[in-house]
Parts: structure tokens; sequence; C-alpha cells
């Protein structure tokens, strides 16, 4: 089997992983993912597919891995939240980010979007690792929780393995360009990561001082 190919940025720390584990990587890392448990399962889905790309792995065997692991992972998370209930998420939810605060955000997301938000939270950072886990609290009712799940896992798989593949397959100029601009992207990360913390500070500053009030009453 050809060496596999050089892996861009960070995605190179998942080259051993992969090296290792293959296809039982992504399957294993996204369905962990997928009901809670802070693992990197997207990266490594991208990862794969770049190898896939580059003839290291089969593309099409990545993308099933993935789906039925998304889906799977997610239902896992369904199961949790209805049949567990508030009381065994708040309890043990702490140990994989799932705070009070964060479940009722997302709770009324999912009062407000319904199922649209099981498609749309598979592409948001910590709503797809808990939208499983709400959607049980909430009581959405499995059928139409499985229905949109299984469509935004489609989407997401075949999202991310279109652009990895891709990558694959032009891995020579991917990192080309990456050379060529790779001090314009920093520069631009680093104005990014600036302008975030200003705005996180000016925000604290503004924050309302009554909040402790409230607690007194």
């Amino acid at each position: 089997m050809a060496a596999p190919p050089p892996l861009p940025g960070a995605l190179s720390a998942l080259a051993p992983l992969l090296n290792h584990w293959g296809y039982l990587a992504v399957g294993g890392v996204v369905f962990v993912e997928d009901f809670g448990v802070p693992v990197p399962g997207e990266t490594v889905l991208i990862a794969a597919s770049v190898y896939a790309g580059a003839g290291r792995l089969d593309v099409l065997g990545v993308a099933m891995i993935a789906l039925c692991a998304a889906v799977l992972g997610d239902n896992v998370g369904y199961a949790i939240g209805r049949f567990g209930g508030h009381r065994l998420v708040e309890r043990y939810g702490r140990y994989v980010f799932l705070t009070p605060e964060r479940i009722s955000r997302v709770e009324s997301f999912f009062g407000r979007y319904g199922g649209g938000i099981v498609v749309v939270a598979r592409f948001v950072e910590g709503l797809r690792q808990a939208n499983g886990i709400i959607a049980g609290l909430a009581r959405m009712p499995w059928p139409r929780f499985l229905v949109y799940n299984a469509l935004g896992a489609v989407l997401w798989v075949g999202a991310w393995v279109a652009v990895g593949d891709l990558t694959g397959r032009h891995i020579g100029t991917v990192y080309r360009t990456i050379q060529r601009y790779e001090v314009y992207v920093l520069v631009a990360v680093a104005v990014l990561v600036v302008a975030l913390v200003l705005r996180h500070v000016r925000n604290r500053r503004r924050a309302p001082s009554g909040a402790p009030g409230r607690q007194e009453d």
C-alpha cells in the first residue's frame, strides 16, 4: 500500500490514529462524539477523507462508516435524554461539557425550530454533540428525530467527505497554496482572535449587574 499523504495543518496530529486504526478510528470517534463525548469526530472525518482522496482509504467506505456512526451515535444520545431525563444529564453532563445552561440554551432552539434544528445542529460545534440528548429530553417523537437526524448526517458526511476527497486528490497543490499564503492566513487568524477577545471584553463590561440580585429573590 502506498505511503499515506502528509495531512495539512492541524490534521497532521491525527495521522497516527488513522494509520493504525483506519476505518475503525472514523467510526469509533464519530460515534462517541455524537452522544456528547468531547472527541474530534468532524476532524477525523475530514482527515480520513483526505486520505481517501489520496488513495489511502476508500472514499465510499469512509462515507458509509461515518454516516452509520453519526446516526447511531445521535440515537444513543436520544435514548440517554429520553430515558435518563434531566436528572441523569444534569448529574453527569458536566463530564461531557453539558452544563445546565448549555442544555437550557439548546432546548430553547428545539422549541423554536423543531426538527429543522436537528439538521442544522449537525454543522454547529457544540450543538452537534448535544442535539440527540436534547431531542430526547424534549421528547421529540423518535421517528421524526430519526428522519431529521439521518438527513443532517447525510448532508454533513457528504459535505466533508467531498471537501476532504478533493483536497486529497490535489494534496500537492494544497501544500503549495498553503506555503504561499500561510503568512496572510496567520495574520488574518491573529486579527480574528484579537477581535473576538475585544468583543468578549466589551460584552462583559456591558452585561447587566443585576443577575446576583435575581438569585437572592
